[in-house]
Order: C-alpha cells, then sequence, then structure tokens
C-alpha cells in the first residue's frame, strides 16, 4: 500500500475506532439502572415463620431471608454459577416502592412518594452483571439490625 494512502486514511480509522468504543460505552450506561422491590410483600407470610426463605429469582440470581423471630436477619444473594453476590444495604426516609394492589393510583402519586413519610426503610441490593441494581425496600420495625452497615441511600436520577 502507497504511504501516502495510509496516512489519508488513518484519522479515519482512528476516527471510526473511537466512535465504537464510544458507542459502546454509551450503551453500557444506558443499561446501568435500578429497579426497587417491595420486599415486604414479597417476603409475605413467610415473616412469620423462623429460617431460610427465597423470596425473588431473576435470571440466575436468588435472592433469600433468614428470618429470626419474625425480623430480617440477613439477606442474601446467590448467582447460580457465581455462588453469594455481595449486598449492599441502605437506609432512607422515603418510601421508594408501592405496594401493588388493585386499587386507582392517582397522577400526583409519585410527588407523595418521594417525600419524607415519618417511617425508615432498609434497602438491600446487588448489581447484576448488566450493571443493573436491584434493591429490596424493607420497613424498618421487619429488621433485626436495622443501623449496621447500612449507607444513606441517594437516589441515581
Amino acid at each position: 500500500m502507497n504511504i501516502h494512502r495510509v496516512k489519508r486514511l488513518l484519522p479515519v480509522i482512528v476516527g471510526l475506532i473511537f466512535s465504537l468504543l464510544l458507542a459502546g460505552e454509551t450503551a453500557l450506561a444506558a443499561a446501568k439502572a435500578q429497579h426497587h422491590h417491595d420486599a415486604k410483600s414479597l417476603v409475605g407470610e413467610n415473616i412469620k415463620h423462623d429460617g431460610h426463605h427465597d423470596i425473588d429469582h431473576k435470571g440466575k440470581y436468588t435472592s433469600s431471608v433468614e428470618v429470626r423471630h419474625a425480623k430480617i436477619a440477613s439477606f442474601h444473594v446467590k448467582h447460580t454459577d457465581k455462588g453469594e453476590i455481595p449486598v449492599k444495604k441502605y437506609k432512607t426516609n422515603r418510601k421508594m416502592v408501592q405496594a401493588t394492589s388493585a386499587h386507582i393510583v392517582y397522577a400526583a402519586f409519585p410527588q407523595d412518594q418521594m417525600q419524607d413519610m415519618g417511617t425508615v426503610y432498609i434497602g438491600y441490593s446487588y448489581t447484576d452483571e448488566y450493571g443493573n441494581e436491584e434493591i429490596y425496600w424493607f420497613p424498618e420495625e421487619m429488621i433485626e439490625d436495622m443501623d449496621t452497615g447500612a449507607i444513606e441511600y441517594v437516589p441515581s436520577s
């Protein structure tokens, strides 16, 4: 190949590589999201029975709780291939989830949801292989050890 042709194509090739890297990074950033779950309803009647209870399955991830004396003693996430997954513990005064029910939800509800309700919620989270964070929220009265290891929750958006 002619050296002049390579010199002319070099900026095009570098630009193309940069564009592909930038597009890939943007797609990766767009995939990251937080998904909030009403863990109180997922646990349901199992809160009355001591022991290990699976509460949710997301792909290869299984979320479970250890119940002791009608309180959540610990929260675990297990991946079918990788085993135990690290869990973060959050704390907030804002209600992050709405229990699903068959009633009318008014348009103004999302504003009310973000107001301080006087109740503290404890959230346990893990990040999946796509960078999405799954957060399971419990009212603090359901948690055996509320404050240990909990960090203040700041929404990503």
